[in-house]
């Protein structure tokens, strides 16, 4: 009795993106680069907003500029098409980092401790809409 394995990799259709739904989620993703980009600049920068909620936080003015860097290294990796969803995988680990400063500091639900989970959402969403193998990636997670 002879067993046989199946070493054949099963082909991946991938699913095309219409124009419409490419254009849309570059807009999508333009506006988010660009309110997140400005986000990052004033952490840089610490202008006294970003120091006053630093302060509100509980943390010290000398992670702004750390975190300010750390947010335009994820939105460079997520503009590039190549490494988009690295970008993306890592810009929701960011957030992530966002919900939990804010839930230790015991900030509102919705309005503050939610918005980057929002935020997150809009990322993947665009990235769906431009992205053919992201379309692909999610459906091979419900099939």
């Amino acid at each position: 009795m002879t067993a046989t394995i199946s070493t054949s990799i099963p082909a991946v259709t991938v699913a095309s993106v219409s124009p419409r739904a490419r254009r849309a989620g570059r807009i999508i993703g333009g506006l988010l680069g660009a309110f997140l980009t400005v986000d990052a600049v004033t952490h840089i920068a610490l202008i006294d907003p970003v120091r006053e909620s630093f302060a509100e936080l509980g943390l010290g003015t000398q992670y702004g500029p750390v975190i300010g860097i750390v947010m335009l290294a994820c939105l460079a990796l997520y503009a590039v098409p190549r490494t988009a969803v690295l970008g993306a995988v890592l810009l929701t680990g960011y957030f992530g980092g966002a919900v939990a400063v804010n839930m230790v500091a015991d900030k509102p639900i919705v309005g503050t401790v939610l918005f980057p989970i929002y935020v997150a959402i809009a990322v993947w969403a665009a990235l769906w809409l431009r992205d053919a193998r992201v379309r692909e990636l999610f459906a091979q997670l419900y099939r």
